[in-house]
């Protein structure tokens, strides 16, 4: 059985309250409000700030179908892993139900391509909130306030997950609370109630208008599919985060009951709006994008340093998250002997400091190569991790289809979430998944075949390196045994 990492509460040593700390484990110092607004936060990434007006000028209205395609999947998905989650909470998450369920070269592979993800995403996210902070105060030049972001943001998850998850609410709180207001008031003048709008460029009107719904036929979809599939990665975190909360297990469950209404909100509700403010051709929506724009055309003053404040509380946020997680990964990794064993050890205050420092490590190391050969070696970094959110969803169906049975022969008791329509559902996911990476094979335009590809490549050399790892073990476990039996002997 997949070990787990040990918990103890904050300030909680083996000796009871009061007693030192254990310095042995992770701390359950993530409160129920923290866990809250980490799962509500993790869904809105920088991404559907940003990234959203290419896929709304190359879908049109009917973008809203491929949203909605995908946040189906990313519902099913963290129905799956609710149902593992909740029966076996772990700081590992998908990856130790896969070590468990497919065999240790799994959870290996998915752990190790979810780790470089995130590293690779803290110097992306990096560089765009120095870009914002840089056009604030140019005294500073960019590459320093991408060190002055990572420098602070490390020191706040050395504290404690506790001031991880302050910070976490603080930045995801805001992102909620603009998101919900430009949701209302978009949609109040999207009907017509909000004053000083200019009605005929507002209204439903602009989802049939202008060439109809789906101006670029129907394949469009499937391209609007893959422009926004990788802005849902993050879901997941709550049931990583799950993991140093009280309890675990009403977290998880809490986490992945409001999947539904998070997506349906957040993200269709928000680019319903941002579609029928303006024309889904409008030069505005390139130029701008997709959210300023449509503040812009409500006359609402400083459109673009609002969203740009917007867009720098998702990148902190984002940071924040991405090297908690990181970290978290490879803790998990650390504790299963598939990373190195500093990664597994902890301070007093349970913060895993070398899996944290590891990998901030390799996220400035990526920013260097961001300045230095951003259209070489950065550029084949981003698209070698591209498409790991896809094979993460992947595992995660394949680990459910096994780990129900598991479940449900040692102890039934802990299937406190199900997955609906088991195996149908599950098996109908693992299609769309795998309908996705083929479509994306021939896709050019949008670099979507050399990031499957690439993508493919790092995984490949990861899987290679898991498989020799397991042989080379065998081999010495099957050594090691004659010399057991002849101490026994003796």
């Amino acid at each position: 059985m997949t070990s787990q990492p040990t918990l103890t509460k904050a300030g909680h040593g083996p000796e009871g309250p009061g007693g030192p700390p254990t310095g042995s484990g992770l701390q359950a110092g993530l409160k129920n409000r923290h866990l809250s607004m980490i799962a509500i936060g993790g869904v809105i990434g920088a991404g559907l700030f940003v990234g959203s007006s290419t896929g709304i000028a190359t879908t049109g209205p009917g973008i809203l179908l491929s949203y909605a395609l995908v946040g189906t999947l990313v519902v099913l998905v963290m129905r799956m892993l609710g149902e593992m989650s909740a029966a076996n909470p772990t700081s590992g998450s998908f990856s130790a139900h896969a070590d468990r369920a497919l065999g240790p070269w799994a959870g290996f592979t998915i752990g190790w391509l979810y780790w470089f993800f995130w590293v690779v995403v803290l110097a992306v996210e990096a560089t765009a909130g120095a870009a914002i902070l840089e056009g604030w105060i140019p005294a500073v030049p960019q590459w320093g306030w991408a060190l002055i972001v990572m420098v602070v943001l490390t020191a706040t998850n050395l504290a404690s997950v506790g001031s991880y998850g302050e910070f976490e609410f603080w930045f995801a709180g805001i992102k909620v609370v603009a998101i919900s207001a430009f949701i209302v008031v978009g949609g109040l003048a999207v009907f017509g109630l909000l004053p000083g709008v200019d009605s005929d460029q507002a209204g439903l009107s602009n989802l049939t208008g202008h060439g109809g719904f789906l101006p670029n036929g129907a394949g469009a979809i499937l391209t609007g599919i893959l422009l926004v599939v990788f802005s849902f990665m993050g879901s997941e975190i709550a049931t990583l985060a799950a993991g140093e909360s009280e309890d675990p297990q009403r977290a998880v469950t809490k986490a992945t009951n409001s999947i539904i209404w998070r997506i349906g909100v957040f993200y269709l509700g928000s680019i319903f709006v941002v579609v029928c403010l303006l024309p889904w051709d409008s030069e505005a929506i390139a130029e701008d994008g997709s959210y300023v724009a449509a503040l812009d055309s409500l006359g609402i003053a400083h459109a673009g340093q609002i969203m740009n404040f917007i867009v720098l509380t998702s990148v902190l946020s984002c940071l924040n998250s991405g090297l908690y997680t990181a970290s978290r990964m490879a803790f998990s990794l650390g504790q299963r002997g598939d990373a190195p064993q500093a990664f597994a050890r902890t301070t007093h205050r349970g913060v895993p400091r070398a899996a944290i420092l590891v990998s901030v490590v390799f996220g400035f190391v990526a920013v260097f190569f961001n300045y230095k050969f951003p259209d070489s070696v950065f550029l084949f970094l981003v698209n070698s991790s591209g498409a790991v959110a896809l094979f993460v969803w992947l595992v995660i169906c394949f680990s459910q289809l096994r780990m129900r049975k598991i479940i449900q022969a040692e102890a039934p008791e802990k299937l406190v979430v199900r997955m609906w329509l088991y195996p149908y559902l599950t098996w109908l996911s693992i299609a769309f998944i795998v309908f996705v990476l083929l479509y994306m094979l021939t896709d050019t335009e949008h670099d979507g075949r050399s990031t499957v590809l690439l993508t493919m490549l790092v995984a490949a050399v990861v899987l290679a390196i898991a498989l020799v790892r397991h042989r080379l073990a065998g081999r010495r476990a099957a050594a090691t045994a004659p010399e057991r039996d002849e101490v026994g002997v003796g």
